[in-house]
């Protein structure tokens, strides 16, 4: 169903009145559709998350660097050339994310990506830059 609904939208841009749109026409099968399929609210932000911890160049180091497999702090922290301290924030959040997890082997702490998703995520998203 194709619901029209008519206004005049005006813009000052510049000083001139411009006009912007004459008609706005909602299409409501699409709207329907985009409401039947919508993400639950805890989904939202569960997404919303993982793209703000993707969203800082370090972290994204980080997680390149533990696609091809497991390193503790101090490989990381010589591999961006910052202190372990900084390091160890970065996991801290992509820990509490479930991007990335840990086993320990004695007093080290080994990071690896937390599944096969954040790596394709990383691959997809390389992917699409290089286009």
């Amino acid at each position: 169903m194709l619901t029209n609904c008519l206004f005049e939208y005006m813009l000052i841009y510049k000083g001139e009145v411009m006009d912007r749109c004459e008609c706005r026409m909602i299409h409501q099968d699409r709207v329907d559709k985009a409401l039947k399929k919508g993400l639950d609210p805890a989904e939202v932000e569960g997404v919303a998350q993982v793209f703000k911890a993707m969203g800082d160049g370090t972290r994204v180091k980080i997680l390149w660097a533990l696609e091809d497999g497991e390193m503790c702090v101090c490989d990381l922290a010589c591999y961006l050339g910052l202190s372990e301290s900084a390091v160890s924030h970065q996991l801290r959040m992509l820990r509490q994310l479930h991007l990335v997890a840990n086993r320990r082997q004695g007093p080290i702490l080994y990071y690896r990506l937390n599944d096969e998703h954040i790596r394709q995520i990383m691959l997809v998203a390389l992917e699409h830059v290089r286009e």
